[in-house]
This record gives C-alpha cells, sequence and structure tokens, in this order.
C-alpha cells in the first residue's frame, strides 16, 4: 500500500512539474560584449533555447551608438534545429561568426560597466525606473541618473490580432541626468518592428556606461526586455538603446 502511495505521489509530482513546464516561455539570457574604444559601438549577446521547439540558439548584436542602428551584415543569428544540439555549440558558432567585429572593435578592452540590472527574476523593485551612477567609485562623484521607460498601445502587423492581448510599443526619458532634473525623450516607438513579433509588456533590465578616452563624455546603454506571445507562453527578447546624456 504504501509503494502504490509512493508511486501515485510521484506521478503527481510529475504531471504537476510538466504542466508548469509545458506553460513556461522562453526568456533570452543576456551578455553584454562591450565597446569599441570611442564608444560608437555596443555589442551583447542574447542566448537560449527556442520554447515549442527546444532549439538553442544564440544572437551577437553590434549597435552603432550614434545612429542607433544595427552595424552592416549584423546581427549574427545562429539557430541550431536540432533538440539535441547543445546551448555552447549555438553560441560558439555565434562568437566564431562575430569573431573578426569582436577583434577590430577591440570589445574585450573597453567592457563598460554594468551600472545598474533588473531581471525579470527580481521582485521586489519596479520594472520601469532605474536610478543608477554611471561610474563606481566612493564616495560618489555626483554622476547620478535616474530612466524611466513608458508604455503605449500601438497597434502591431495583422499577424498579431488574433492574440487577446494588446500590442505595446514604449519609450524612454532621462528624468535626471548627472544629479540634475531633467525630462528628456531619446526614444520613442513610432511603430513596432516585426523583430519583436507581437509584444505585450517591456521591462527597464538594465543600463551600460562607458566613458570613451581620450574624448570623454559618456555612452549609456539602456537594456530593454521585450515580453511577447510565444508558442508555450511570455517569449522574453533584449533590446539595447543608446544614448549620450
Amino acid at each position: 500500500m504504501r509503494g502504490r502511495r509512493r508511486i501515485a505521489a510521484w506521478l503527481i509530482a510529475a504531471l504537476a512539474f510538466g504542466t508548469g513546464a509545458a506553460s513556461a516561455g522562453d526568456f533570452a539570457n543576456i551578455q553584454p560584449l562591450g565597446f569599441s574604444a570611442d564608444g560608437g559601438v555596443f555589442a551583447f549577446e542574447e542566448y537560449g533555447v527556442q520554447d515549442g521547439s527546444g532549439f538553442p540558439y544564440a544572437t551577437i548584436y553590434f549597435i552603432d551608438t550614434k545612429e542607433d542602428r544595427y552595424l552592416p551584415g549584423t546581427p549574427y543569428r545562429v539557430r541550431l534545429e536540432d533538440e539535441q544540439a547543445s546551448l555552447g555549440k549555438a553560441r560558439g558558432d555565434a562568437r566564431r561568426a562575430a569573431a573578426k567585429l569582436i577583434e577590430t572593435y577591440d570589445l574585450a578592452s573597453n567592457p563598460g560597466l554594468l551600472a545598474a540590472f533588473n531581471p525579470f527574476t527580481e521582485l521586489d523593485t519596479v520594472s520601469d525606473k532605474l536610478r543608477y551612477d554611471a561610474v563606481a567609485v566612493q564616495p560618489p562623484v555626483g554622476n547620478t541618473n535616474t530612466m524611466v521607460l513608458e508604455t503605449f498601445d500601438l497597434q502591431a502587423s495583422p499577424k498579431c490580432q488574433s492574440f487577446d492581448a494588446k500590442t505595446r510599443g514604449f519609450r524612454l526619458r532621462l528624468k535626471e541626468i548627472e544629479g540634475q532634473p531633467a525630462n528628456r525623450l531619446f526614444y520613442e516607438d513610432k511603430q513596432i518592428p516585426e523583430s519583436r513579433n507581437c509584444p505585450t509588456e517591456y521591462r527597464l533590465g538594465g543600463v551600460m556606461t562607458f566613458s570613451p578616452q581620450p574624448a570623454g563624455g559618456w555612452v549609456h546603454i539602456a537594456l530593454v526586455l521585450v515580453l511577447s506571445q510565444g508558442f508555450e507562453g511570455s517569449d522574453g527578447r533584449w533590446i539595447a538603446v543608446p544614448v549620450r546624456p
């Protein structure tokens, strides 16, 4: 009898775990790769295992921080259409594809600073605001900034109309620059790119900062997590938006 009870309990637990897994989405991890020496280029990697298919993927983005656009010929996208393939292989393939640009811009010598990080799994923070110092020194030197994310309804492609959820756009403001009050709008969606699928929510997930030398000045990168309708739940992908305060 006790053996049958243990088996029944195991089956209930397995079913409960399976149900949870089936409703899980795919949230990509993010890995900043660094800046060019002049701050004109920022690169990062996102990677994960695709929901539904189970295919591992990795993408490496190179952002022109002055024009706020991808460098020509990028991003480098890898998706291994094999459930048995490893995530490490997908990431390695993406790194090899991007190796020339990584070396050209000497990203490893200019890592920048992850000045703020606000992952989706952090429960005691707000999703739309980060206050941070651009440089890690003690005592502080007065380079405190506040970045705010605002969302609004925005029509997406017709394929999204079948979902029972509104599609959303976002804008970004600096409400504090180097310790002084501000209200600088530096990004606002005019339309939703196809690459975002059907976005329903956004999170201000982090900020990278970098001060080019010897030119000085600052480049800040807003790391925005985009939630969209996926196969088994919400998926999360990353956008990097540059600003020069």
